[in-house]
């Protein structure tokens, strides 16, 4: 299995504090309240993981999945460093092989989806929905779907543009506009139950979204 974040693994923490400060790491545990004790959890991409840790830390059942070694180990080295000792589940594998269908109660898509072209997005975010229960939550945060001002939209595309092209360049990852999550959500029969927005520089750059399948 080819690691495409060979080059940006070992920076991805850095990287994502540079580009957001600490915006992308709340983004990324928003949702993360509506879990229980017990609950079983699924993370698409491991990212620095301090969200799957927090999931741990409240009692949840904590898997995560990821395509690269890198991410993985520097996942490991994370915990080893911080003395963490929460048990997580690690799957070193690419999320479409992982046929666990309905065993969640929680599948978490933080900034993955977006490496994907859009055909292949939809296809992903179909498999992630597959793998919860019935009436499980499916929680996506990524970049926020430009909406205000002609300014305001400018900005943030702009902005989404300098992180999109550098993960193309050293990833390999493909360039595409930004994904009206909702939309897509709505689209495959999931009840969307809540949005959070997040902001950079007064402006809403990122968001989470949660959503509900059907039982």
């Amino acid at each position: 299995m080819k690691d495409k974040y060979k080059l940006v693994g070992p920076i991805y923490d850095w990287l994502s504090a540079f580009y957001s400060g600490k915006s992308i790491h709340h983004c990324k545990v928003a949702m993360l309240d509506h879990l229980k004790p017990g609950d079983k959890v699924l993370f698409a991409g491991v990212g620095h993981g301090m969200d799957a840790v927090h999931a741990a830390k409240l009692g949840a059942e904590v898997t995560v999945v990821d395509l690269s070694e890198t991410m993985l180990k520097n996942f490991q080295r994370n915990l080893d460093k911080e003395g963490i000792t929460v048990k997580i589940r690690q799957v070193h594998s690419d999320i479409m092989k992982v046929a666990e269908h309905e065993q969640y109660d929680m599948v978490v898509a933080n900034f993955f989806l977006n490496v994907f072209d859009e055909a292949m997005m939809v296809r992903v975010l179909e498999h992630l929905i597959k793998l919860g229960k019935p009436g499980a939550d499916v929680v996506v945060g990524d970049f926020s779907y430009p909406t205000g001002n002609f300014l305001s939209r400018a900005v943030k595309v702009a902005y989404w543009y300098g992180a999109v092209l550098f993960f193309w360049a050293f990833a390999g990852n493909a360039v595409h506009k930004i994904y009206n999550y909702p939309e897509w959500m709505k689209r495959l029969g999931l009840h969307i139950r809540e949005q959070r927005h997040f902001r950079l520089l007064l402006l809403n750059c990122y968001w989470s979204v949660l959503g509900k399948k059907p039982v």
